[in-house]
């Protein structure tokens, strides 16, 4: 039985849960992280790679994106583990004319906030990446943008802190509430035995909600299903990261509640197959692989890249992403409950913004604030809205 004394607890094994517990270990912090199931169980073990710094809105949100995709370049080095980092860059395809002047003054703003990102016709898309159809009329291209191995990424950041003697990983373990005196955290109560603590961060991605009401916390996290196929070794057909910008209109437009056609992105991984999404889909806690969903990604696979009508599909998988209605992520502390930070709401930006996360929450714990405001993030701007 569990009967420990922790400076803080993590609930969460996923790539945010992780990448924290990393850097509070590293920073000689007595961290617990538990995990019900096992590392990477969830979204994080269940999601492309891409490190995409194109897809984020301008702003705070583009500007945390940037510092993170610095980290990556030596991530790999400094947790002593594969992670299968690959930076040659990223397009957004463009098919027409219309959603190419709404993208023209997306990069503008972009370019502004620091972003170093172009904007392409159509024949020197193709000549970048000449699979590519020849009803496409443009694509931005940023140098910046990478990939990564995300179940690989995960575990890097568990091995990595558990070699600092005061962290722990404890995997099947299952939080069944947590203790307030005078509103502020004392314990952490599981079914394998109870931990004391001043500081809980909930990291457990769509499962944040059940976390929250353990305090009285409503914290607007749904679930939104995303679907993958997974192709067969067939390297050669595109060079790098691909996806189409009605991707990025699809993960900001609150209005689309439900599509099997939500833009397309393909991902050439290190092993020579293409990851190929996705949808997105509020089905609940649903994550199981449709017909419908793989017929529609492998339609726009091929409608986009003709060359990928003769490869093979060899398995299909789906995750539910942490989705808010803003797109944001929520970090940091809550006004309500002492002790209680909140670090999750990234949907598909959680590979991506892992280690700035990680960094600027440790800062949080240690500090008493991190380095870049983490006031846009806030729980309580939902209620302000």
């Amino acid at each position: 039985m569990i009967d420990l004394k922790a400076d803080v607890v993590i609930i969460g094994g996923g790539v945010i849960g992780t990448s924290i517990f990393y850097y509070l270990a590293k920073n000689n912090i007595n961290v617990v992280l538990l995990e019900k199931k096992t590392i990477a169980s969830g979204a994080s073990g269940a999601c492309d790679g891409t490190i995409f710094l194109q897809t984020k809105k301008p702003g705070i949100h583009l500007q945390i994106a940037i510092q993170s995709a610095k980290m990556f370049k030596n991530l790999e080095e400094e947790l002593d583990y594969d992670i299968e980092y690959i930076s040659k860059g990223a397009m957004v395809v463009i098919p027409d004319q219309l959603q190419f002047e709404t993208m023209k003054l997306f990069v503008e703003e972009q370019y502004k906030n620091g972003l170093e990102v172009v904007l392409l016709n159509q024949k020197e898309a193709k000549a970048r990446e000449p699979a590519l159809a020849d009803m496409i009329v443009g694509a931005t291209y940023c140098s910046a943008d990478g990939q990564v191995n995300p179940i690989r990424l995960t575990y890097g950041f568990a091995e990595a802190g558990k070699r600092f003697k005061k962290a722990k990983v404890l995997s099947h373990v299952n939080v069944k509430g947590i203790k307030k005196i005078k509103n502020r955290i004392k314990e952490v109560i599981t079914d394998k035995g109870t931990i004391s603590t001043g500081i809980v961060i909930n990291a457990a991605g769509v499962y944040v909600p059940q976390i929250g009401m353990m305090v009285g916390l409503d914290i607007p996290i749904i679930p939104r299903r995303g679907q993958v196929l997974v192709s067969e070794e067939a390297k050669d057909i595109v060079k790098g990261i691909i996806c189409t910008s009605n991707y990025i209109g699809y993960k900001y437009n609150q209005e689309v509640k439900n599509s099997n056609s939500a833009g397309l992105i393909v991902e050439p991984t290190a092993s020579g197959n293409y990851l190929i999404g996705a949808t997105r889909e509020f089905v609940g806690y649903n994550s199981a692989v449709t017909y419908s969903g793989i017929k529609s990604i492998a339609r726009n696979a091929v409608s986009l890249i003709p060359a990928l009508k003769n490869v093979s599909i060899i398995r299909s998988f789906a995750g539910l992403r942490p989705y808010t209605e803003d797109g944001m992520p929520i970090l940091g502390y809550v006004d309500d409950v002492d002790g209680f930070i909140v670090a999750a709401g990234h949907e598909g930006d959680g590979i991506a913004l892992s280690p700035i996360t990680g960094k600027l929450i440790s800062e949080l714990v240690i500090k008493g604030k991190s380095s870049m405001s983490l006031e846009p993030f806030r729980l309580s701007r939902f209620k302000d809205k």
